[in-house]
């Protein structure tokens, strides 16, 4: 395993105040080979508190790759269509964490009706499986598109806030599913009485991404490590804060363990809210002052609409949790396992 990401776990599994809430627990975790169902199962081990996870998986040979044969010894893999799985074979479970979903803008715009069916369809099967099976709580993770048009930075946005999705743009099947199904999981809670919390989060990365990973933060910051020119192909006037994984995951935990049912939390760190042109300009000033800033305009990257969205974690903080990785530490961590 890569240092970078180790020295992450190892300080997740030292710092994490909840860890034994879980001992002795199982979990379902889906969208496991992903940024942020991988690093949650990193750390769900590292904690050594007997957690037994099962993890739904499409390709096998993804999470052998993913995984190391000691970790795989902490996880029941199950190679499955997501949908069609009869998650009723599993029996009872304490937890259940929902990461699966398409991430990419590209998917979104070429694919709409897949997005928006494989996020209404992969929630509802679990959803019924924790409605037969009585779990302890269930976390779906939705995202801060949710929001929609926001652009007005002057005031923080909590989660009472929304702004305008547009219903017949191809790129809104990606936030209308996530706002479609927030509403599924708020019906559940109070029909069924299924624990479901919604964790909005905020654009995540940290060491653990892809090589190939090509949303803006990650981008950039492999193009600071490698001393390319980072070309914008937009203004750059959208912004929002953001988060490193082990934070990610601790904030997933916090709502899950302590979160009310049928409610929504943001996960953000408040301090890191930057523009993508302010992102660029601060890699040049404090990474690598070599590489240039470039403005190749085209509209049809299948990026979201501009918004400013000053995201409020305080309602996630009275929880408990607070973040431990500010903008600086998130783009050491990041170049460094880039290199």
């Amino acid at each position: 395993m890569n240092k970078v990401l180790q020295r992450d776990i190892n300080d997740f599994a030292a710092s994490f105040a909840l860890s034994n809430d879980l001992a002795n627990a199982s979990i379902v975790v889906t969208g496991a080979t992903g940024l942020i169902g991988s690093s949650l199962i990193y750390g769900l081990i590292a904690l050594k508190k007997n957690v037994k996870i099962i993890a739904p998986v499409r390709n096998l040979d993804k999470a052998k790759e993913k995984f190391s044969p000691d970790q795989l010894k902490n996880i029941q893999l199950i190679v499955c269509d997501l949908v069609k799985f009869d998650y009723d074979s599993l029996g009872d479970v304490d937890y259940i964490v929902h990461c699966a979903a398409p991430t990419s803008s590209k998917f979104f715009v070429d694919r709409p009706v897949e997005t928006f069916s494989i996020i209404y369809e992969g929630t509802k099967v679990l959803l019924d499986y924790a409605t037969r099976h009585k779990v302890k709580g269930f976390a779906y993770l939705s995202s801060l598109e949710v929001y929609g048009e926001i652009i007005d930075d002057s005031k923080v946005v909590d989660e009472g806030e929304q702004g305008y999705l547009d219903p017949l743009s191809v790129r809104s099947s990606y936030p209308m599913a996530k706002r479609a199904v927030e509403n599924f999981c708020c019906l559940y809670a109070a029909q069924y009485g299924v624990p479901v919390k919604i964790v909005r989060l905020t654009q995540t990365t940290g060491a653990g991404i892809a090589m190939d990973d090509n949303r803006v933060i990650a981008q950039f910051a492999r193009f600071a490590a490698n001393g390319q020119d980072i070309v914008l192909h937009t203004s750059g006037e959208s912004a929002r804060p953001y988060c490193y994984t082990m934070d990610c995951i601790s904030a997933i935990l916090y709502v899950l363990l302590c979160g009310k049912t049928g409610e929504a939390y943001n996960v953000a760190n408040e301090s890191t809210y930057i523009s993508a042109r302010g992102m660029a300009e601060y890699l040049q000033k404090n990474f690598n002052s070599s590489i240039c800033v470039k403005f190749e305009i085209n509209e049809n990257m299948g990026y979201a609409p501009a918004s400013k969205l000053r995201l409020s974690s305080a309602k996630l903080r009275s929880l408990g949790w607070k973040p431990r990785y500010g903008l600086r530490e998130i783009f050491e961590r990041l170049i460094e396992y880039l290199r």
